[in-house]
């Protein structure tokens, strides 16, 4: 090449690793949900989300490293996919709604289904820590804001430890989930909350 020859555009290199196929992850998800359903648990494998999707196990390990992530995944989305609490003037009454939210999402077969095996799974575990973080926390910081909005409209007293209030509501709710000793419904979460609320009022 002369020195006056301008080079031709370079053209992109292909990215590491290949794209998800988010449709192919959707299929995914859809049939461990049905599976969850069907059979709890031990129905969800890959040979068989495969053989229900026609989606290679080798693409689907490329998104989950096993049928457990899978099925965690599912319940995740179940619970992006149920109706939104949408935040209203009555914090509290919002974050009535939302732990109820919690309780019909586990009332399904694929929530006790996940939550056996959450229960089952070591504390350090890479399924307990990404429903640690990606549910119960993030569940907990829903109601932070909640409660600091009941704070603000005088609902709740302004002085309270915020840290020791959202324990109250939300690790009677967990407690419960991981133990199975009782049912998580609706009756126990507003039982739940009625009675943190009896300490949280203003």
């Amino acid at each position: 090449m002369h020195d006056d020859e301008t080079p031709p555009p370079r053209t992109r290199g292909r990215p590491r690793g290949r794209p998800r196929d988010e449709s192919a992850r959707a299929e995914v998800l859809a049939a461990a949900r049905v599976l969850l359903q069907e059979g709890g648990l031990t129905a969800v494998t890959m040979d068989r989300l495969a053989a229900r999707t026609g989606v290679g196990k080798p693409t689907i390990y490329r998104s989950w490293p096993n049928a457990h992530a899978v099925a965690l995944d599912a319940l995740l989305q179940s619970a992006a996919l149920m109706p939104a609490v949408r935040e209203s003037a009555a914090p509290l009454m919002d974050l009535r709604k939302q732990l109820r939210k919690i309780a019909a999402l586990f009332a399904t077969p694929t929530g006790r289904s996940v939550a056996l095996m959450i229960a089952a799974a070591q504390s350090e575990t890479e399924l307990a820590k990404v429903f640690r973080h990606r549910f119960m926390l993030a569940s907990r910081e829903e109601g932070r804001r909640l409660l600091a909005r009941a704070i603000e409209a005088g609902e709740v007293r302004a002085k309270i430890d915020m840290e020791a209030a959202l324990d109250l509501i939300y690790a009677p709710l967990f407690f419960r989930l991981l133990v199975g000793h009782g049912s998580l419904d609706r009756k126990f979460v507003d039982s739940v909350l009625d009675h943190a609320l009896a300490g949280l009022k203003a």
